[in-house]
């Protein structure tokens, strides 16, 4: 490991000669009761950090545990214990973690050499772009259930207002601290630091899993929705007592606002699950560099940035792809989301990824096949965020994966030669194949050792654009530059190798791939639980678990891919 020395600081840390030796005052080595007897002070800092660790692990999944008992419990047996009793628990750890969070802002973090080095990979601006994406419609998604509750307030219980307006203060304190404090490698108050950590990543995942279970306000919101139809329509209210609490006793009022709360948090109820899920891949990373010491040889000399260049074909299929999508969603989202929705339009829908994704499948593969027959080393430098990244990406692949499973079992069991269930079980399996072969290519790139090419071309390119920016460029001149970036393009182009020319174009084309088949479950377009066919095979309870277990995780690995494909294309 990187903290087995003691190993000069990097750039970060406070400035002093290049040439001065470690001034090992400054490193706080770590300690624990049970190790106070080793032979050396570098021994028992690697078993004070392996103690730690251990401890700090245990403390979660202890909370964990618990949280999920009580979760479980309330599904099982809605009686002993209620979903208020959830919201309290949860709410203590919220504010337990917002005690540790505002302290580690105001004392851990501002202790001298408390952040002597920083992780370049960890925290990437997209990352924490998607924590503030996130986090801000988890907070308008809390407005909305606040809103909603404050309408019903004769029907609804305090702790619906309560729970969430602390988890406003909570996602907004959390976002500032990833935001500012994602990369520290801290070196004081070690223990301290990793179960705090810890008891934050727990209390998200607890909060994840009480979105993907709880189903209460969707099937009260439905309810209702479903008695506006039955209004409309001129039929009797149902027989049964289950319709009749739910939209007697606590029904929405006919107002405007009041169905812009219900459809807001509908939409935005997704985003909630994804907020949860980033946060805690970021903390972990934050868990494993606590104490970590990076040596001078971790330290990337040459970062490589993200140019445009070197890719034609895959910038035009993929932006075609994304046009395609785009008008493919609005289709749906126009349709889709009536009263009565359209056959055609989720037979458009599965034939736009029926269409899709073989090609970046076939993409994948050839990105795969290329990547064997190159000669480049493998990266085997320690990196604990591109071991977390390889792990979200198998992880976050079951969500679709196993979405598309349920999928096919009830498409064969009911009537799978109907052109509507043919195209859905097609759609299951491209996606299962798909997911399969992306990870292949993104992870064996991510492996893949950068080779920078020659900095001479680019000196003299840069020193060329400053020279013409520090006068006036006349029309006669702006041709003149037009023309030379159009030849340092063609230049650039032609110069790469056949095999990095094509992974780039792959790796671009994929990327804006993603791209869509993101934003498209993101917001709002979900054909598996709108079709109806497999909410009837399965009951709704059960497949709103699913189908939330799933499409979080599905729409967080097309964002995690990404970052992946868009790193494989920088280092290609």
């Amino acid at each position: 490991m990187s903290d087995k020395k003691v190993s000069r600081p990097c750039h970060h840390c406070k400035s002093r000669s290049a040439s001065d030796p470690t001034d090992t005052s400054r490193i706080h080595y770590e300690k624990f009761w049970l190790y106070r007897h080793c032979s050396s002070v570098q021994q028992r800092d690697r078993q004070a950090q392996k103690a730690g660790r251990l401890f700090s692990g245990l403390l979660a999944m202890n909370v964990v545990f618990l949280g999920s008992a009580f979760i479980s419990s309330m599904i099982f047996n809605k009686v002993s214990i209620t979903l208020a009793d959830v919201w309290i628990l949860l709410s203590i750890l919220k504010v337990l973690c917002l005690f540790w969070i505002i302290y580690y802002l105001l004392g851990t973090s501002r202790l001298p050499h408390a952040v002597l080095y920083r992780d370049s990979h960890a925290g990437a601006i997209w990352i924490r772009g998607s924590v503030l994406l996130f986090g801000s419609c988890s907070i308008l998604l809390n407005v909305f259930h606040i809103g909603y509750s404050t309408i019903l307030v004769h029907c609804k219980s305090k702790v619906e207002i309560l729970f969430p307006s602390i988890g406003i203060l909570f996602i907004c304190t959390q976002a500032y601290f990833l935001w500012h404090h994602s990369k520290d490698c801290i070196q004081v108050q070690h223990n301290f630091t990793r179960c705090g950590l810890m008891i934050t990543i727990a209390t998200n995942l607890l909060l994840w899993l009480l979105a993907v279970t709880n189903d209460t306000l969707h099937m009260e919101i439905e309810s209702q929705l479903r008695e506006v139809e039955r209004r409309f329509a001129g039929k009797p209210p149902p027989s049964h007592p289950h319709w009749c609490n739910e939209t007697t006793l606590c029904t929405c009022p006919n107002t405007t606002i009041c169905k812009v709360f219900q459809k807001g948090y509908i939409l935005l109820y997704p985003f909630n699950t994804e907020y949860r899920l980033v946060c805690c891949s970021v903390l972990y990373v934050m868990w494993k560099n606590v104490g970590r010491r990076i040596s001078h040889d971790h330290i990337p000399y040459a970062k490589p940035k993200f140019k445009l260049q070197g890719v034609v074909f895959g910038p035009l299929l993929g932006t075609s792809a994304l046009i395609i999508g785009a008008c493919v969603f609005m289709m749906y989202q126009i349709q889709a989301t009536s009263l009565v929705p359209s056959r055609q339009v989720f037979v458009i829908y599965y034939s736009y990824y029926i269409v899709l994704l073989p090609l970046m499948s076939v993409g994948a593969v050839i990105g795969t096949i290329i990547h064997a027959l190159e000669k480049k080393e493998l990266d085997t430098v320690e990196n604990p965020t591109r071991s977390l990244d390889v792990v979200l990406l198998m992880g976050a692949a079951l969500g679709q994966i196993g979405m598309s499973y349920f999928s096919i079992v009830a498409l064969v069991a009911t009537d799978p030669s109907d052109l509507l269930n043919s195209l859905s079980l097609s759609y299951s399996v491209l996606i299962i194949f798909q997911n399969i072969t992306q990870n292949v290519f993104v992870i064996d790139g991510l492996h893949r050792r950068h080779t920078p090419p020659g900095k001479e071309e680019d000196t003299k390119e840069e020193q060329n654009r400053e020279a013409h920016s520090q006068r006036r460029v006349s029309v006669l001149e702006l041709g003149q530059e037009i023309r030379k970036a159009s030849l340092s393009y063609i230049h650039t182009y032609s110069h790469l190798t056949w095999k990095r020319r094509v992974l780039r174009e792959i790796a671009f084309f994929l990327a804006l791939c993603n791209i869509i088949l993101w934003v498209m479950p993101t917001f709002g377009a979900h054909p598996l639980f709108e079709n109806g066919m497999e909410r009837s095979f399965y009951g709704y309870s059960t497949w709103f678990v699913i189908v939330n277990f799933g499409l979080p995780l599905g729409v967080f690995y097309r964002m995690h891919s990404v970052g992946g494909l868009l790193e494989v294309y920088v280092t290609a």
